[in-house]
């Protein structure tokens, strides 16, 4: 017996379903922003203690205190507490003054790259979801700006969150032709690279945002290498270090956060970059996709090889992330990547820590956040790790540039 038409449930395409969601998803976070970030909001950096300007600048606090008392150098604010607190614009402002006053010590207030030593282009990359990528890159960014190094941070993932980390929600906030993207394209469209550069609100970091349109990219390579449609411009993978180019002279490092595949942005970020620096979460199921990864970039780099092509790493690290020294399983995959890699794995790891989380929830690092916002010890001890693999990558570049 037919069943009649009117009683037959209608089916929900899932190609529709996917549309509304994402049509209702991307309604409700914008509505969610507005709340928390009014359209007039600004992401805005903490203050920072005289005692935290000393240990950033070398600069002794009693120098500061005198300089304050005296009206010399930046003014800074005045606590209710009457405590002192600077801006990172303001610090910068005292490493410029100490440096233009004691030029044999400059180095050591102004750490800015001599003539001699070249731009450093960091890649972060694995294409293994969870591997910390974007936390790591954007911890490392922080911490360089807020040590005198001027930064560049460069948003190759559709996803954006290194984006949405510098307060640049890539639905909203990055319109069309204002990726990488931009500065990469093939056409009349193509724009030079500074015109999409932004400046944030953390002083010393620029930031190239990134949203869905970076994956335009990935679709328009494959069809201008089939059509030889290319002619006399460059190669595909040489593209990004030569937009870079253009802008060299105004970083000493450039941060590159990488998608989580192996395409074609992700080709040009590993030939383009002085350091590589692989995520790696120390479980056995991410070290065996770590193992793919590697496998596949080892084919991609014998294809730049193949074409001719010279690439100029100065390193090539692997940073534990999310680690739990507590762990026995975690400590044993540690201890098997350090057999196998040797010095190449960082001594440093990057520990799992409920601080780390919680600043990842507003979008900031831990460098960011204000004293009450988690307990101290907690803050303290994730601070600590992510300071030291921080420090060590510091020193790889020091090394490189010559500076021993």
């Amino acid at each position: 017996m037919a069943i009649p038409a009117a009683s037959v449930p209608q089916r929900d395409d899932p190609a529709d379903k996917i549309v509304r969601h994402a049509s209702m998803l991307s309604s409700h976070l914008q509505a969610r922003r507005e709340q928390m970030y009014p359209p007039d909001a600004q992401k805005s950096l903490r203050n920072f203690m005289i005692h935290e300007v000393s240990k950033l600048t070398s600069i002794p606090e009693s120098t500061l205190k005198l300089m304050s008392n005296e009206g010399k150098g930046p003014v800074p604010a005045r606590l209710e507490n009457n405590h002192r607190a600077y801006t990172l614009a303001q610090i910068n402002e005292l490493r410029e003054l100490f440096a233009s006053q004691k030029p044999a010590e400059a180095l050591r207030y102004l750490p800015h790259r001599r003539e001699g030593e070249h731009l450093q282009i960091l890649a972060v990359a694995n294409f293994k979801g969870g591997s910390a990528k974007t936390t790591t890159s954007a911890h490392l960014a922080h911490y360089l700006a807020l040590y005198g190094y001027r930064v560049l941070a460069i948003d190759l993932d559709p996803q954006a969150s290194l984006s949405a980390m510098f307060g640049a929600q890539p639905e909203m906030d990055v319109q069309q032709n204002e990726t990488i993207y931009a500065a990469l394209r093939y056409d009349d469209e193509r724009r030079p690279i500074q015109d999409v550069i932004r400046k944030t609100y953390f002083s010393g970091i620029d930031l190239i945002p990134g949203n869905i349109e970076v994956m335009e990219y990935e679709h328009e390579t494959p069809r201008v290498l089939a059509q030889k449609q290319n002619g006399n411009q460059s190669i595909f993978f040489e593209r990004l270090r030569l937009a870079i180019a253009e802008v060299e002279n105004n970083y000493d490092i450039v941060i590159l956060d990488t998608p989580p595949s192996l395409g074609f942005l992700t080709l040009g970020a590993i030939y383009a970059a002085t350091g590589l620096l692989v995520t790696v979460h120390p479980a056995m199921l991410d070290v065996m996709s770590m193992s793919q990864f590697l496998l596949m970039m080892g084919d991609l780099i014998s294809v730049i090889r193949d074409a001719g092509a010279v690439m100029e790493q100065d390193f090539l690290r692997y940073v534990v992330t999310r680690h739990d020294p507590n762990d026995q399983s975690q400590v044993h995959v540690v201890s098997m990547l350090r057999h196998l890699f040797a010095e190449d794995v960082l001594t440093p790891t990057a520990v799992e820590s409920a601080a780390i989380e919680t600043a990842g929830l507003a979008k900031r690092t831990l460098y960011e956040l204000e004293a009450g916002n988690v307990g101290a010890t907690t803050v303290k001890r994730a601070r600590e790790s992510i300071d030291a693999v921080n420090e060590r990558i510091v020193d790889l570049i020091a090394e490189s540039w010559g500076r021993g």
